[in-house]
């Protein structure tokens, strides 16, 4: 027999107005010793904006987010949230609420404990936390759940109490410190798309890390790409994956990875190992002039080949591997001495040895320059 939920419909308002507040990060730093983790980055975060921090392991991003949330001493610079500089102040004076990975349940309280927890904890009157979790469980689709313990719930129940904990706070500011890693692939994509669902609803200012960048591209309003402990490009998805910064955001946006070659700048050409010539964009004309007979980074993302004969321009290669993936073909070729990968249509079979040319749009190449990795346009 199902749990009945402890509330009715009518205790649910999620019609609230949210309570909305920006974020800014001057100049903030965090060491370790001589080891800068984080290096004077600078951003600001907008009201009820969701903005995704994302980048490889060791890059600072989760450092970021807790001393956003005060978890972590700041070394140098300022956190503002809204117009009030919380450098020190406490975690539980910052007006934030935060989902860990490993969701930090309560394993001896019920889901209804675990959510009113904090409410009780600021003295909250107990007429005003049940309609409060009433609120959040609706929004989350656990309200038959509340009676039960963490141990009798899956992973993605889980992650779910632990949002609807959050949720209950109404915080000024949401913090998602990789929420889906212990998630399969499968209840990854859905819970994604809840706690976008989520952000539509409530409207709450949201500070989310990653390493993943699919979560990145299909949750965030703006995306931060960090490395090193900088800041390598800030901007909206479609801004990082049509006009990626350097080599590092052009190969971390996108999947499979964009392709990179080493080409010669000649005649308004990049010229591979080959022999092989591309012709240059129009975007490309004056980087062409002053760069000509200059050695430069081709970068080409796999969806932009095309067969054949949709192109007059053209690559051959020898065929590596072939992945069929129902929807589309990924082909690696070798390529002026390289493996580049082609996603072709889905009725692309070439064989494994064969030589065969693939299209390319001439507006789509990226040119980077081969010392720095920065972006020539």
């Amino acid at each position: 027999m199902a749990s009945r939920p402890l509330f009715p419909p009518s205790a649910v308002d999620l019609n609230r107005e949210a309570v909305l507040a920006t974020v800014s990060l001057r100049r903030l730093g965090k060491s370790y010793g001589a080891v800068e983790v984080v290096k004077a980055i600078d951003c600001e975060i907008n009201d009820g904006e969701f903005v995704v921090l994302v980048g490889p392991s060791g890059c600072g991003k989760s450092t970021t987010l807790r001393m956003i949330a005060g978890l972590e001493p700041i070394s140098s610079g300022e956190v503002r949230i809204g117009e009030r500089l919380v450098n020190a102040l406490p975690p539980r004076e910052r007006d934030v609420a935060m989902v860990f990975q490993d969701y930090a349940l309560y394993p001896h309280k019920t889901v209804y404990e675990n959510m009113a927890f904090s409410l009780r904890m600021r003295g909250t009157p107990k007429d005003e936390i049940r309609p409060r979790v009433a609120e959040a469980a609706a929004m989350l689709g656990i309200e038959a759940l509340l009676e039960r313990r963490p141990s009798q719930l899956s992973g993605g129940q889980r992650q779910r109490v632990a949002m609807g904990r959050a949720i209950v706070r109404r915080p000024q500011v949401f913090l998602f410190d990789e929420p889906l890693s212990n998630l399969d692939a499968k209840l990854r994509g859905q819970v994604r798309a809840e706690i976008k669902k989520l952000h539509q609803t409530i409207g709450t200012t949201t500070v989310y890390v990653t390493h993943d960048q699919v979560e990145a591209m299909t949750m965030a309003d703006r995306i931060v790409i960090m490395r090193d402990g900088s800041i390598e490009q800030d901007g909206t998805p479609d801004e990082l994956y049509n006009q990626p910064a350097s080599t590092f955001v052009a190969g971390f946006i996108g999947a499979p990875a964009m392709n990179f070659v080493d080409v010669t700048i000649e005649n308004g050409h990049a010229r591979l190992s080959s022999g092989e010539r591309l012709p240059l964009g129009p975007r490309y004309g004056s980087v062409a002039t002053k760069a000509e007979g200059k050695a430069a980074i081709l970068g080409i993302r796999p969806e932009h080949f095309q067969p054949a004969e949709r192109s007059s321009q053209r690559l051959s290669g020898t065929v590596q591997i072939v992945e069929p993936l129902g929807s589309d073909t990924l082909v690696h070729l070798e390529i002026a001495g390289g493996t580049l990968t082609a996603r072709l249509p889905p009725e692309a079979r070439p064989s494994v040895g064969e030589t065969i040319e693939v299209g390319i749009d001439a507006d789509k190449p990226h040119l980077f320059d081969v010392e720095t990795g920065r972006a020539l346009v």
